[in-house]
């Protein structure tokens, strides 16, 4: 018999841990995006850390800036990115004020409201692929620069919360190279996912983009 999910919602201490520490363990997670529409929850099945100044693969690898002041903020708020010119990203605060890193949210399975992430998502060919991907689960999240900030702890009614769930086992977890990071942060075995889960995104090395000539 499979255990009814946790909702209780995680505290801030959960996230003010080291980020190596807090990525795998949000595995299993729920994920809630409050809309005018209706909520949509999704349980986490991929997740990538990013360790500030001692990681080069990092966007705080070179200092504060405004486009990632959120990450150098308290635990447990959210910085969503703008990349490729197209696409929005999700992470998660992670450490103590001031000593930036976060847990980009790779992909997860939707466990409720999928029929508003389908209208989010009308490329995908199942349910399995709505949030297969970091771009693709911001999508079906109807997640955009306007939530960047967000404390996803706060008590009450939030755009975005994080439910305890059911942690997966040690066992259960994998970790390899991160998808697309280029130089000395593609090194890095800091993408964690559930082995065997049908929502998780295909590993991609970093390939460099091309000029037109």
């Amino acid at each position: 018999m499979i255990a009814t999910p946790d909702r209780t919602p995680l505290p801030r201490e959960f996230f003010d841990r080291p980020v190596l520490e807090v990525a795998p363990d949000l595995l299993g997670r729920i994920l809630v995006r409050s809309t005018p529409d209706g909520p949509i929850a999704l349980r986490l099945t991929e997740v990538e850390a990013y360790d500030g100044p001692n990681d080069p693969g990092s966007h705080a690898y070179r200092g504060r800036t405004a486009r990632n002041d959120v990450m150098f903020g308290a635990p447990g708020h959210v910085y969503v990115y703008f990349t490729y010119g197209m696409w929005f990203c999700m992470n998660l605060v992670c450490g103590p004020e001031g000593r930036a890193s976060a847990v980009l949210l790779r992909a997860g399975e939707i466990i409720e409201g999928a029929e508003l992430a389908r209208t989010r998502r009308l490329a995908a060919r199942s349910d399995k692929e709505l949030a297969k991907g970091p771009a693709r689960l911001a999508t079906a999240l109807d997640v955009d620069r306007a939530l960047n900030g967000t404390d996803a702890c706060a008590p009450g009614d939030t755009p975005l919360r994080i439910l305890t769930g059911t942690s997966v086992p040690s066992d259960q977890v994998r970790n390899g190279p991160r998808t697309g990071v280029s130089g000395d942060g593609g090194v890095h075995p800091w993408r964690y996912w559930v082995a065997d889960d049908p929502t998780v995104s295909p590993y991609r090395a970093h390939v460099p983009r091309r000029r037109s000539s």
